[in-house]
């Protein structure tokens, strides 16, 4: 969804979507100002053993944004995305990335598991994709 449509996120899913009111709780609980990190919803998701994404639709249906993507991609301000392409990939990483690949993007949740596995963070992994001119898709939390 786009910025003009902030306050639709509800309208995303069916009407029939009913909101999961302990997700609910957990996720007014770290808001601030209307807005949770994208760290925050997925400790949500962990400590309530829920996928991410069940975290996200409640964010949708609150009306909520998820602000500072944990890869850099939206919700930073002023400059809305603060991931930069970076100076050199190395060959495992970018093997890892291409490997990875569905539909020529890189999933979020790939991108992540890239990130644990060769043991540097989630940030290098979209700095590379940037490099190597490949988009990130599929949001873990719905927001892409």
């Amino acid at each position: 969804m786009t910025h003009e449509d902030a306050g639709h996120y509800a309208a995303k899913h069916p009407p029939e979507k009913k909101l999961n009111q302990e997700i609910a709780g957990a996720v007014s609980l770290k808001a601030v100002n209307g807005r949770i990190s994208c760290s925050s919803a997925h400790k949500i998701a962990g400590s309530l053993k829920v996928p991410p994404a069940e975290v996200g639709i409640t964010i949708d249906l609150l009306e909520m944004r998820i602000n500072r993507c944990q890869m850099g991609l939206y919700g930073y301000t002023p400059e809305k995305r603060i991931v930069k392409p970076a100076e050199k990939v190395s060959p495992e990483l970018e093997k890892a990335i291409l490997e990875a690949l569905v539909d020529n993007r890189l999933p979020c949740a790939a991108a992540w598991e890239i990130a644990g596995e060769s043991g540097i963070s989630k940030m290098e992994v979209s700095s590379a994709c940037e490099t190597l001119k490949i988009r990130i898709s599929a949001c873990q939390l719905g927001a892409f």
